[in-house]
């Protein structure tokens, strides 16, 4: 504004001059010529000439030289900055397949579909409330249902027609006191709805099996308050509790000791950043078993270490000071997350030196040799379905199917804590991904919809990443410094197929990794925060001090994950290959012997042979193998590495332990069926002594597993004892398990000497980019273009009013 007024001032100073030197000069010049007036006007004339003048070629002068520098800005720049390069970039080496779309998501439009299906069925009389109370009938579900493995394949293989797309839905018929399953269809338009509860689980479902709704947790909420209200005085003094005040809660599972119980132990935490790690030591014993809340009643509290029967002895014991008190003290936001500096530099970070190398359509990804479609179930999480390397299917399904923990500790609610996540959704619990934290700025992000104890289907952004990725080493490489002296190396990029799920304290990042060498890798790392409890007497016996008055609780963590290998077809076998030493005759000295390592191959015939438990010692080697053999007549196969650190399994003479069975075994391998689709289910939490899913029944019948479709059910994970570096949270590193896909005697030599990414260098060659791209990388690359960062990833959490 400044400058604009001085602008201004000038321009009437200019013109009131030039009406007074016309004046003049139309007036008073005949006598003017002698006075010093004339000399001083006609030098104001001049010095205004000038001044003018100097500002015209100041401007110009400005013009020129601000054209001058930024040819040179730019020359300096072009020289400097990478050149787009396209005459490299490698075409696809196949086209998209539209036939993955069998195995695609439910799009908003079919979800849409099916709800409005349901709730026409005037016999299932499903209720439209938005929030839904247990006595209703509520439509808690819709996902895809996977066609027969044997019409996928016989569509994908372009031997028949594509098979009905259907939807799994499920009902909680509070009014009638069961939960069924129903399968609807064809969709876009449905026309049936089929009740396959018995088909599939060979059992009713009852009420109480089902999971806890919002609608469900919005009553207990209001319960809890109830309770707080009648211990005003203690929630005051202990907690700080009043009208402007609250603690958090935060449930306990399973919810009692036998079937047909729903009794939670429901323990507080103070509202804080990461409240899991803010235990306030008050926990409360709910029944809610009836569908009717008016009937739910606390049946125990616990109160510093202590156990009361009703609300009002706890009550009375304090209001008369015969008991241990828990006085408030104001404690540091330990648990928060936000930086505790200031921020002034930025990582590494990834960026694709010329364009992508991979492709996504539909659910349909190409990444050099590779192809696969994708999925994210609302209950199992990730999965991928008919994995192919060079056109060859190798993977028809890899899926996530359960992640358990149980805990250990002296407070009665996570004494018995057993948690399976597949029974409130695994999938369910995957929101946005923080661009260039949860997945690198420039991966590719995917949405998906999800309908699961909802009114309307959800959509939630960039919620799959997908990634090209350096490794961070050489996939493999070698300096001959001897002789033939050369180097010959390879970076080790892979696809990386991505989501992180949040389920309540923990965060799970689940990949799915691809590499140049054929091998495919599934792998989780957990973080996020631990569970913990207030700290009492005999505490210390199941963790460590982590805080003040706060234990970390020591837990295990199992993650089952599917792995339906087809090696060259259906007709596979199960081998296993490892060492022993035996004692060998010198060929050269008969009379001398020494102990040498010798190959020890077998063929498992039957289920229970193959299903190798984490309590005995295994075969190291584990190959789900084909008849066919490569160039040197061996069985061409791939091997099932497991990564894994997991704690003791729970004994099976506990009655939980059958709804959590697979963690038995490290690896287990049946016989392909579709009804043996998942090893765990959506109702084995709630009712986890008569689990929907007992999986040790899939190896019960011992069938035979020579020259069949063989299914692997592989168990990874890790045993954690909290520590104070799990403060604030827990971080990835160290903290996971995964199993590798590797072919063993598939090919005839790594398929990745093939690779365009291959670097080979001879004396004399070093600058030369014939055979290493890195030597022209400088001048042949782009520079990366950020997007812009955004998120809404908050827009599809729960919300409970206050």
């Amino acid at each position: 504004m400044g400058s604009m007024k001085k602008g201004v001032e000038t321009e009437e100073l200019r013109a009131r001059l030039s009406f007074s030197n016309a004046s003049d000069r139309l007036h008073i010049l005949p006598r003017a010529h002698s006075s010093p007036l004339f000399f001083q006007e006609r030098a104001c004339v001049r010095i205004e000439r000038m001044m003018n003048s100097f500002v015209k070629w100041a401007l110009i002068l400005f013009v020129l030289v601000s054209i001058i520098l930024n040819i040179v800005l730019i020359g300096i720049h072009t020289s400097k900055a990478p050149k787009c390069s396209t005459q490299h970039v490698q075409p696809l080496k196949r086209k998209h397949d539209e036939r993955s779309l069998v195995f695609a998501d439910l799009s908003r439009q079919e979800y849409l579909q099916v709800q409005q299906f349901m709730l026409k069925q005037k016999d299932l009389d499903i209720s439209t409330n938005s929030i839904t109370k247990p006595w209703e009938n509520f439509l808690f579900l819709i996902d895809l249902s996977l066609p027969k493995k044997a019409d996928a394949l016989a569509y994908l293989d372009g031997k028949s027609a594509k098979p009905d797309r259907e939807a799994t839905v499920v009902v909680f018929h509070g009014a009638k006191g069961y939960v069924k399953e129903y399968v609807v269809g064809p969709l876009p338009n449905p026309t049936y709805h089929r009740d396959v509860t018995i088909e599939r689980y060979n059992m009713e479902l009852p009420i109480t099996a089902r999971t806890v709704t919002i609608g469900e947790y919005d009553l207990l909420f209001k319960y809890v308050g109830e309770v707080f209200s009648k211990l005003g005085k203690l929630m005051k003094e202990s907690f700080d509790v009043d009208q402007n005040k609250k603690v958090n809660a935060f449930e306990q599972m399973p919810r009692g000791i036998r079937s047909g119980d729903r009794k939670t132990w429901i323990s507080f935490f103070r509202d804080m950043s990461g409240m899991y790690i803010h235990p306030v030591g008050f926990e409360l014993l709910i029944n809610h078993e009836s569908v009717n809340a008016s009937e739910w009643k606390v049946e125990r509290l616990f109160y510093n270490g202590q156990y009361f029967d009703t609300v009002d002895e706890l009550k009375e014991k304090y209001d008369t000071g015969s008991i241990k008190k828990i006085v408030y003290k104001e404690t540091p936001d330990y648990g928060s997350l936000k930086p505790r500096r200031k921020l002034l530099q930025i990582g590494p970070q990834l960026f694709n030196a010329e364009g992508k190398r991979y492709s996504i359509s539909n659910n349909h990804v190409l990444y050099l040799d590779w192809s696969f479609a994708f999925g994210l179930s609302s209950v199992t999480g990730l999965r991928v379905f008919d994995v192919r390397f060079k056109s060859d299917r190798i993977i028809y399904e890899l899926s996530v199917q359960e992640a358990m923990s149980v805990y250990g500790s002296v407070t009665p609610g996570m004494i018995l804590t057993k948690f399976l996540d597949a029974s409130i959704g695994i999938g369910r619990f995957a929101h946005e991904l923080v661009r260039g934290v949860d997945c690198p700025h420039e991966a590719t992000y995917v949405d998906t919809y999800r309908y699961i104890d909802v009114s309307v289907p959800v959509r939630y952004r960039n919620s799959i990443c997908v990634f090209e990725h350096n490794m961070g080493q050489p996939l493999r490489r070698h300096f001959a410094d001897f002789f033939s002296n050369s180097y010959g190396g390879m970076v080790n990029s892979a696809l990386v197929f991505r989501t992180i799920t949040a389920i309540g304290n923990y965060d799970y990042m689940w990949d799915f990794i691809f590499y140049q060498s054929g091998s495919v890798e599934a792998k989780v790392h957990a973080t996020g925060y631990i569970s913990s409890s207030y700290l009492v007497d005999g505490s210390l016996k199941y963790g460590h001090q982590v805080a003040e008055n706060v234990l970390g609780n020591i837990h295990t963590h199992f993650i089952n994950f599917k792995v339906d290998l087809d090696v060259l077809g259906l007709n596979n076998f199960f081998q296993t290959k490892d060492m022993e030493y035996v004692n060998v005759s010198l060929p050269w000295m008969p009379d001398h012997y020494a102990m040498v390592p010798q190959l020890v191959e077998k063929q498992l015939q039957t289920e229970q042979e193959a299903a190798l438990r984490y309590d005995t010692k295994t075969p190291r080697y584990l190959h789900i193998a084909s008849n066919k053999t490569n160039r040197w007549g061996h069985h061409r196969s791939y091997r099932l590495q497991v990564i894994s650190f997991t704690g003791d399994h729970l004994p099976e003479s506990q009655a939980e332990e059958r709804a959590m069975s697979w963690a038995r075994y490290k690896v287990a391998i049946t016989k392909h069926k579709d009804l043996e689709q998942f090893s765990s289910s959506l109702y084995n939490q709630n009712n986890i002594w008569k689990p929907a899913v007992d999986f040790s029944k899939y190896i019960e019948d011992n069938e035979n597993i020579e020259d069949e479709d063989l299914v692997a059910w592989v168990t990874t994970g890790f045993l954690h004892i909290p520590h104070s570096e799990d403060i604030p949270n827990t971080v990835t590193v160290g903290n996971g398990g995964g199993v590798l896909l590797r072919p063993h005697n598939y090919f005839d030599e790594d398929p990745s000497i093939h690779s365009a990414d291959s670097v080979y260098i001879d004396p004399g060659s070093e600058d030369s980019c014939e055979n290493n791209r890195m030597a022209c990388l400088a001048q042949e690359t782009c520079s990366p273009v950020l997007e812009p960062f955004t998120y809404n990833g908050f827009d599809g959490v729960m919300k409970f009013e206050d």
